[in-house]
């Protein structure tokens, strides 16, 4: 049986892992992931004791299922007008792979929510296809779709070979 320690040791050692999941599932809003993660946990922790298998793919689930209702809620939403400018462009440095990284997660943010979580899962989660299907209540086949359709999307969206994606430039 489960005990609170248990969901304690699990948060300390696995909450920046999901928090870096939570971040790409949100298009690079930190504040919006550590929100999403901190629902998550919130929900999880009443249920401890009932979540069968490994607590780690349960909680990846139900951030993919949380970011899925957000977008759901912010579409429904009156669009906000920004209290500031949109924020300056990256200046180029020798730090090309943090530039890169952000350009990547930009792009994320581009993609409609379900292929990015998509490739979220597969790529970054490294979730296989069956995993990432049970994790999004879908088909393999539709996680290989959503996969081949939405890298596709990134290439074009970065207008750039498969170098960027793969951390190498």
């Amino acid at each position: 049986m489960k005990d609170t320690g248990d969901f304690e040791g699990f948060v300390a050692a696995r909450s920046p892992a999901l928090l870096r999941t939570a971040y790409l599932l949100c298009g690079g809003d930190r504040g919006a992931a550590e929100d999403l993660l901190q629902d998550v946990l919130e929900r999880m922790y009443p249920r401890w004791r009932r979540i069968r298998g490994e607590p780690e793919a349960y909680a990846r689930a139900a951030l993919a299922n949380a970011s899925a209702n957000r977008w759901r809620r912010r579409s429904r939403r009156v669009a906000e007008a920004p209290l500031h400018d949109a924020a300056a462009p990256s200046v180029r440095g020798p730090e090309e792979s943090v530039v890169d990284r952000d350009h990547v997660v930009r792009a994320l943010a581009a993609l409609p929510d379900r292929m990015r979580a998509v490739l979220v899962l597969r790529f970054f989660d490294d979730l296989s296809e069956a995993d990432t299907a049970a994790a999004m209540s879908c088909s393999p086949g539709t996680v290989k779709s959503q996969t081949s359709r939405g890298l596709a999307r990134l290439r074009e969206l970065l207008g750039t070979s498969d170098d960027v994606l793969n951390g190498s430039r």
